[in-house]
């Protein structure tokens, strides 16, 4: 098992260059969330095995190239604009590494219509940054949870299952910090009375944690089958690429 803070930190060094991050995609448009704008960065601290991203999270020195947080910017808006979309995105890995690079790209959204939805894993999220994140009147914190306890967390990430409990005070550094936000679960692997226990934890929380759980779950791109076969991982529900259900896009 490994640590998820330790491997965070040693991502940043070559993810981070000032206030530049490395990107390996940028930007594109998509169909979530309605329509939204994506620019696709490099590095993340876990290992998911049910992870879409390759090389971009494994080897994140090794592809793209780095970005200013203005292109960064630039780059999004020019899509949404071209596409008609009203919101943006980073993805495909951790975006709130290098939180420098991260509050400069959303200062520059604050100063325009746009709405951006930041999709974090949360273990990074401590009250001091949730506090830094509350100054941002453009943006939603989507908290995608590894699971719904701490076995499931590390059965899936391969990551200490200690970690789990960042996640949940993710979400409660969120709430009392005051930023707008919801959680994400991975329930591919969950059975029905672990994913009520987790909807008791989050009301503990605050109970608009637990109406606005959004359920998530795994879609079977052949790297995605891959990864799950070579960990032995077999999801009880699973959506293949073409298959995806509507309330899931």
């Amino acid at each position: 098992m490994y640590d998820p803070i330790l491997l965070a930190e040693q991502t940043e060094a070559l993810v981070i260059h000032g206030r530049a991050r490395r990107y390996y995609r940028l930007a594109r448009g998509g169909r979530w969330y309605g329509g939204i704008a994506t620019a696709d960065c490099c590095g993340c601290p876990l290992r998911c095995s049910f992870c879409w991203s390759g090389k971009p999270r494994d080897n994140p020195d090794r592809v793209g190239k780095f970005y200013q947080p203005e292109e960064v910017f630039r780059a999004l808006s020019s899509c949404a604009r071209k596409k008609g979309y009203r919101q943006l995105r980073l993805s495909g890995n951790e975006p709130t590494l290098g939180k420098e690079h991260l509050l400069a790209v959303l200062g520059l959204v604050d100063e325009s219509h746009y709405h951006f939805i930041l999709e974090t894993s949360g273990i990074l999220i401590d009250e001091e940054y949730a506090r830094e994140l509350a100054g941002f009147r453009n943006l939603h914190v989507r908290v995608s949870l590894k699971g719904t306890n701490p076995q499931e967390f590390s059965l899936l990430t391969g990551a200490l299952p200690e970690v789990f409990s960042l996640q949940l005070t993710a979400l409660r550094n969120l709430t009392e910090a005051g930023v707008s936000c919801h959680p994400a679960v991975m329930l591919s692997f969950s059975p029905k009375d672990s994913f009520r226990a987790l909807k008791d934890e989050l009301n503990k929380i605050s109970p608009h944690l637990t109406d606005e759980i959004e359920e998530e779950y795994i879609f079977l791109y052949p790297h995605v089958e891959g990864r799950l076969i070579k960990s032995g991982l077999k999801p009880l529900i699973a959506y293949s690429p073409d298959g995806i259900p509507k309330e899931l896009v």
